[in-house]
């Protein structure tokens, strides 16, 4: 068994695709309209192949206090790995990104996390 597709929720599915592949650095793979929303999914350049992100709609009713009470607990939705979490951390706060976490070193893990603009927390960590 593996990964095959795992999602985020996002407030806005235009803006979240900008952010997760202007920003981060992501490379859209599908967009298939499926009613009002789409099924939107971006992968790692690196693994074009590999493991989906979809940026899911939050617009069940359950999901924004999900997201909120996620958010005000300082929890991420998910967690991303990269090379050099210190590097990755000043290249997206030069692009604007806002961390609400610095890089910090957590007994052999280092990470940091920011605020995806679509209401969520996201981990990057070098394991």
């Amino acid at each position: 068994m593996r990964i095959y597709v795992t999602s985020v929720l996002v407030d806005d599915q235009q803006k979240a695709l900008r952010f997760y592949t202007d920003v981060l650095g992501f490379v859209k793979k599908t967009d298939i309209p499926v009613g009002a929303a789409r099924w939107l999914t971006v992968v790692s350049p690196d693994a074009p192949q590999g493991p989906e992100l979809l940026l899911e709609p939050d617009a069940h009713p359950a999901a924004g206090p999900f997201k909120a009470a996620l958010v005000a607990d300082g929890i991420p939705a998910t967690s991303f790995a990269v090379d050099d979490v210190p590097a990755e951390f000043e290249r997206l706060r030069r692009l604007g990104v806002r961390f609400i976490q610095e890089p910090v070193e957590m007994g052999g893990v280092t990470t940091a996390v920011f605020d995806d603009t679509c209401g969520n927390l996201i981990q990057i960590a070098k394991v």
